[in-house]
Parts: structure tokens; C-alpha cells; sequence
């Protein structure tokens, strides 16, 4: 990808957008542009905004990780403005609506009926011949029907100026708007908008009127980590909840969620390593590993308690007898699932892995962490816990 931005980015006056289609779906529908990120800048003048626009391109251009910055283009066009003079609108009896209607009819045609020939129909339009309406001048000459009868050229009750101007003129909730586009490499999404914000408020400076709006996928992102946050909660409080209707103890169910920080340590260490950042399946990953680690501590609080209710063993000899038989099984149900996952943490540069990857690589760090300080911690706790009970 940097091969291709480096010889693509020789390319003078062209724009250079990478990605993929799917992925310029989303970012698309998320801020309206084909970019990871979107600095919308809204104001009234075209010209200052383009100005601004291209001060911001030049405050943000040097920040690591920004790839592929464009400011939205535009290309000039002919233009015919024509700009009523109300003061000779009124003079000679004319309204606004009657002088839009009139330049509308003239020069871009209204159907006022439709002509069948063959089986087919067409449309009858009415406007001023094409010989009279080709340039600025002779459109100037144009006669206009005044309130009583008479005839006055265009020129007499309207400026009629050629004139350049902007291809389109964009719009977000009624105000015109530019775009800062870019894209994100080798470096997490949130850490480069913070950095982005961080230049534009130090070095633009905003006329009153215009302001800045950042959109693209960081936005969906962070609804999504708040969702997900909620959603981490409300699993750990079921989770709390299922641990104590099947042992109906507080105190068991909590040395059960023990095992939840211990799990994280993994996960937190193994982004670290690898990535560096936090991404929505790396949460997701966080999560899957909150019923993958309270399972082991489920396998050690209820074959404590069989062994003290059903064979009398007490709370010391329960703990060190089943923490001994249940080693096994938990160490080898934890290396079956990390084997499995090491393939996709390893293929993270693979297309079609990036989510994939992240996720792998938390689970497969919380099961290390969880299996190993598993055997110790939870041993530890129950038996301060219970201690006392014979």
C-alpha cells in the first residue's frame, strides 16, 4: 500500500484515495466521503473556506499515520448569473415570482402539453430559440412583458454577468460545506483524530460563522465502544447473577469473577505486544473471554464443594485435592482453544483477517494469563475466604 501511495502520489493535481469497496461503503454512508476520517468545515464563503481548508490540510499534513489527505475538489464552470434589480422590477409593475417564471420559461423550457405521433408521445416545450439564448449579450436583449403591455429588454430590470464558478456547492443540514478527507496507516484511528484536533486548535484560527465538524469511522466507532461498554456491564452483572443461582453464595460466586482481571491482564498484555491499540473486535474479544474465564473457576468451586459435602474432605484438603484433579482438564481444554486460535492471531497481515486477528490475539492472551494464575489465585481466596469453616 505505501508502494502504491508513493508512486501514485507523484502524480501532480491528482487526488489519491486507497482502499477498498466495501470499506468506501461505509466510510460513505458514516461521513459522506470515501475516507476513514472527515474534517467538514461549514461556513458561507466558498473561496475562504477552500482557504481554510487547505491551511487545515497543511496543519495536519505531517502527523503520523495520516494517509492519502485530499481537500475536496472543485472544478470551475461557466456560469450565467442574472440578479434582479428590484427597484426597475417594481417600476414597471413586475413581481419576483413573475420574473423567475419568465427566465425559467425562456431559458430552460416548460412543457405545457405533449404530442402523440406513432404511439408515441412527446413533450411540447416552450422557451426562446437556442440562436437567441447562446450568449450573455443577446440574452440581455431579451424582451419581457411589463404589468401594462409594453415590452422591456432583460437588461432594463436585471444584471446579466459570465461569469466562474464552483461545479457544486455541497450542503450538511442547509449549510454549505467542505471536506478534509484522509485515511489511516500503521497507526490507530482514535489516536490520529486526537492529534488532528489537537493542530486545528492550535494553529487555525475560525472567522465567526465557520466551524469544524469530524466525522468518518471514528464516530461509529466510539457509539460502538460505548455500546459495547454497556454491554460488558450488563454481562458481567448476568454472569454474577448465573453464578449465584447454582451456588447461591456471594462470596463463591466473587471468587469466581476473580478470574475476569485475571483474564484481562492476558488480553491487555497481548495488544500490547502486538498492535498496540484497542479496536471494537479486540472488545469483542474482552468479552468472549468473560465466559471463557469464569469457566475454570466453576471447575474448581464446584468440585471444592462436592469434595466437602459429598466425600467430608475439609476446606484445606478439599482445596488441594481438587485443584489437583481439575488441572488437567482445565490446562487441556485452555491449550485446545489457544492451538486453535494461534493460526488466526498470527495472520493478522492476511486479507480478510483484521478483525479476525485482534480478537484472537485477546482471547489467546487472557486464556494464558487466566489458565496459569488461575491454578494459584483462586486456591488463595477461597481458602482466606473459608478459612474458618471446618
Amino acid at each position: 500500500m505505501a508502494d502504491v501511495r508513493e508512486k501514485l502520489g507523484t502524480i501532480t493535481g491528482a487526488n489519491i484515495e486507497i482502499g477498498q469497496p466495501i470499506s468506501h461503503r461505509i466510510d460513505a454512508m458514516l461521513s459522506g466521503t470515501k475516507a476513514n476520517i472527515a474534517i467538514k468545515l461549514f461556513g458561507d464563503d466558498l473561496n475562504k473556506m477552500f482557504s481554510l481548508g487547505n491551511q487545515i490540510k497543511e496543519a495536519i499534513g505531517n502527523i503520523p499515520g495520516i494517509a492519502d489527505l485530499n481537500v475536496e475538489q472543485q472544478i470551475e464552470r461557466p456560469q450565467l448569473k442574472i440578479t434582479p434589480k428590484r427597484e426597475m422590477l417594481a417600476k414597471y409593475g413586475i413581481t419576483l415570482p413573475e420574473f423567475s417564471e419568465y427566465i425559467n420559461v425562456a431559458l430552460a423550457g416548460e412543457v405545457i402539453s405533449q404530442v402523440y405521433e406513432q404511439g408515441k408521445s412527446f413533450d411540447l416545450i416552450v422557451k426562446v430559440k437556442n440562436n437567441f439564448r447562446d450568449e450573455a449579450e443577446k440574452i440581455r436583449n431579451l424582451m419581457v412583458d411589463t404589468q401594462d403591455g409594453k415590452k422591456v429588454p432583460l437588461s432594463y430590470i436585471a444584471d446579466v454577468a459570465s461569469s466562474m464558478g464552483p461545479n457544486t456547492i455541497n450542503r450538511e443540514n442547509v449549510k454549505r460545506k467542505i471536506v478534509i478527507s484522509a485515511n489511516v496507516a500503521d497507526r490507530d484511528l482514535r489516536s490520529v483524530v486526537n492529534d488532528i484536533q489537537k493542530q486545528v486548535d492550535e494553529q487555525i484560527k475560525l472567522p465567526e460563522g465557520y466551524h469544524i465538524e469530524y466525522g468518518g469511522q471514528f464516530e461509529s466507532e466510539q457509539a460502538a465502544s460505548r455500546t459495547l461498554a454497556l454491554t460488558s456491564f450488563m454481562s458481567i452483572v448476568v454472569i454474577f447473577l448465573l453464578l449465584y443461582h447454582e451456588f447461591r453464595s456471594v462470596k463463591e460466586s466473587a471468587v469466581i469473577l476473580i478470574n475476569l482481571p485475571l483474564a484481562l491482564i492476558g488480553g491487555v498484555f497481548a495488544l500490547l505486544i502486538t498492535t498496540g491499540e484497542i479496536s471494537i473486535p479486540a472488545i469483542i474479544g474482552f468479552i468472549s473471554l468473560f465466559g471463557i474465564a469464569t469457566r475454570n473457576g466453576m471447575l474448581l468451586i464446584s468440585h471444592y464443594n462436592h469434595l466437602q459435602q459429598v466425600e467430608g474432605l475439609g476446606v484445606y484438603e478439599s482445596v488441594i485435592r481438587g485443584s489437583l484433579d481439575r488441572l488437567n482438564p482445565i490446562v487441556m481444554t485452555a491449550l485446545s482453544s489457544a492451538l486453535a486460535l494461534i493460526p488466526l492471531a498470527l495472520s493478522g497481515s492476511l486479507p480478510g483477517n483484521e478483525i479476525q486477528s485482534p480478537m484472537a490475539k485477546v482471547i489467546l492472551g487472557g486464556l494464558l494469563t487466566s489458565t496459569f494464575l488461575n491454578g494459584f489465585i483462586i486456591p488463595i481466596v477461597y481458602l482466606m475466604m473459608n478459612g474458618k469453616r471446618k
